[in-house]
């Protein structure tokens, strides 16, 4: 059990990419690439499932987090929810940035300027489908899409969740009494050389709504089953749920396994040489 448990600290783990819902591909992809200077990787249709996704991010899916966007045939809308909080893009130019949302008709929602109580520049704006993106003024930017945020019930009880299931380390810990909430971040390496997860907590909150609109994150590993065996026995001790079994995807060979966190948030693994084939 002690080996098992240090698996996911010795594996090979990095955050592939976000997947969520859109209600018209071909806005969003405009919108990420005109606004944000995404590019479009990869594009595919099924239309026998009634759905198509596009692949976007900032560079190549080998070694950058990018967005997996899903359309359904005939679905315009989603609602977000309120535990979804934001994804972020780190900038040299946080108000060129903005000044090229604004340009383009994006929905500005907080003006550049230092966060509450500190240096650091920020500002948020909205997608055409309401989904927030935050920016974030840095002097130097390795893979510009840096963050996905999201609220939990209980912080530490995540905290523990990711730390032991997903072998994440803790980054930083912020308190913010004045604006009362909590939030930590998570990932594997340095928070300004990768992409982080950000867990937050308003204080005396336990439940958020989820929505129908965000989907999950998707991980490497170099073994699902190895992974998923580690997943199950944390989830007995903090919460959560198995939903799909390690295994390879039926028609693509992928190896996956999913589960949800303590609050419902959905994580799939992915087997990274399987990954790195469904991309050639």
């Amino acid at each position: 059990m002690a080996d098992l448990l240090e698996w996911p600290k010795k594996d090979n783990r990095r955050m592939l990419h976000v997947v969520y819902r859109v209600g018209d591909l071909d806005r969003t992809i405009k919108f990420y690439t005109e606004c944000f200077g995404m590019k479009l990787l990869r594009h595919r249709d099924i239309p026998d499932e009634k759905y198509a996704n596009a692949f976007l991010g900032f560079g190549p899916e080998e070694s950058h987090f990018v967005v997996e966007l899903t359309y359904n045939y005939g679905v315009t809308s989603y609602e977000i929810g309120d535990g979804f909080g934001h994804f972020a893009i780190a900038t040299q130019d946080i108000y060129k940035s903005v000044e090229l949302v604004r340009a383009k008709g994006g929905n500005i929602t907080r003006e550049p300027g230092p966060v509450q109580g500190g240096t650091t520049v920020i500002a948020f704006v909205k997608d055409p489908d309401g989904y927030t993106f935050g920016f974030i003024q840095r002097p130097t930017v390795h893979d510009p899409f840096c963050q996905v945020m999201l609220r939990v019930g209980d912080l530490e009880r995540s905290i523990k969740f990711y730390e032991k299931a997903l072998g994440m380390k803790v980054l930083r810990k912020v308190d913010k009494p004045e604006s009362k909430y909590t939030a930590v971040m998570l990932g594997y390496g340095e928070e300004h050389e990768t992409t982080v997860l950000e867990l937050t907590n308003n204080y005396g909150v336990t439940e958020y709504s989820k929505g129908n609109a965000y989907a999950q994150i998707a991980i490497g590993t170099d073994d699902v089953y190895k992974s998923a065996e580690v997943v199950s026995q944390v989830i007995q001790e903090v919460g959560g749920k198995i939903t799909r079994q390690p295994g390879p995807i039926p028609g693509l060979n992928t190896k996956i396994t999913a589960f949800l966190d303590p609050d419902g948030w959905k994580t799939v693994l992915v087997d990274n040489v399987d990954f790195l084939e469904e991309l050639k």
